[in-house]
């Protein structure tokens, strides 16, 4: 520990309020979640053991394919619209333009509020009656799948516009000026210079976007409530409607655990393709 402060860096019990703070608010949910996918219970009186039943009924639930499906979907969808909107508009933000500090700030605004308010403001929006969009968007599978993504997007790519565009910043100007010299135009500068720069940002920005998109409820619950039909029912979705809509907690707490070990693991499989996990410095031996 002598060699650590000797070193500048701060001592490991400064992590201690963040640590008690995941324990008992993530790690003891999970395992509690864990432990009633064995029982069978409707929210009253005791649990009662149940086995492997409820993991057995999930294996072999059709829904669970369907909604693995639309999950992977509107995950992969959402993922491409956000990172190329979020990559293009913090390069741009991070640049010398005029009002483009008042312009950030604005942009940012959407990601400051709920996602249960952001919902209700869409929903009104797309009411086929009310509504300034004509037609029943939200009626149909392609526009509701669509409204999902633009939603989404709406509200999280300031957050992502805000990492690429510190990343941006970050870039060493003579990079810039040295490729003007040699005749590189705007377009060869981005695609040579900015892109290969923020590969690290990137790999962060795509772990953050999959875990939330995988974790998305609010906006599906109010703008389409799983439909028309099935055809949106994620499987955070699905997950609420057997424990608060069948009232079978059991099976909904084994739904839970899955959609932990699956967002586990492909974190873990992200972090090892992106190289996230042995990051170095773009501007190492500059």
């Amino acid at each position: 520990m002598s060699a650590a402060r000797g070193a500048g860096r701060p001592h490991p019990s400064w992590a201690l309020p963040a640590v008690l703070f995941f324990g008992f608010f993530a790690l003891v949910p999970m395992a509690l979640a864990f432990g009633l996918s064995f029982t069978t219970w409707n929210g009253l009186g005791e649990p009662r053991p149940a086995g492997l039943a409820n993991w057995h009924a999930l294996l072999t639930d059709g829904r669970l394919t369907r909604s693995l499906a639309v999950t992977a979907l509107l995950t992969m969808v959402s993922c491409a619209f956000q990172t190329t909107a979020a990559l293009l508009l913090g390069v741009w933000a991070a640049g010398p333009q005029r009002n483009r500090a008042i312009l950030s700030a604005v942009f940012f605004v959407p990601f400051l509020l709920s996602s249960t308010a952001v919902s209700l403001l869409f929903y009104a929006l797309l009411d086929p009656n009310f509504g300034i969009v004509p037609g029943d968007t939200l009626g149909t599978t392609s526009g509701a799948f669509l409204a999902l993504v633009f939603v989404g997007g709406w509200q999280f790519i300031p957050f992502h516009t805000l990492i690429y565009q510190g990343g941006a910043r970050q870039i060493p100007e003579v990079l810039y000026q040295a490729a003007a010299i040699d005749g590189a135009g705007r377009l060869r500068r981005f695609r040579s210079i900015t892109l290969p720069q923020l590969r690290n940002t990137a790999a962060t920005s795509l772990v953050l976007m999959v875990v939330g998109s995988l974790t998305y409820f609010e906006t599906v619950l109010i703008l389409t409530q799983g439909g028309p039909g099935t055809d949106t029912a994620i499987l955070p979705y699905l997950m609420y409607e057997s424990g608060f809509k069948a009232y079978d907690f059991g099976y909904a707490s084994a739904i839970a655990t899955f959609l932990v070990v699956a967002a586990t693991a492909l974190s873990l499989l992200l972090v090892r393709v992106t190289g996230f996990g042995a990051m170095r410095s773009t501007r190492e031996g500059m």
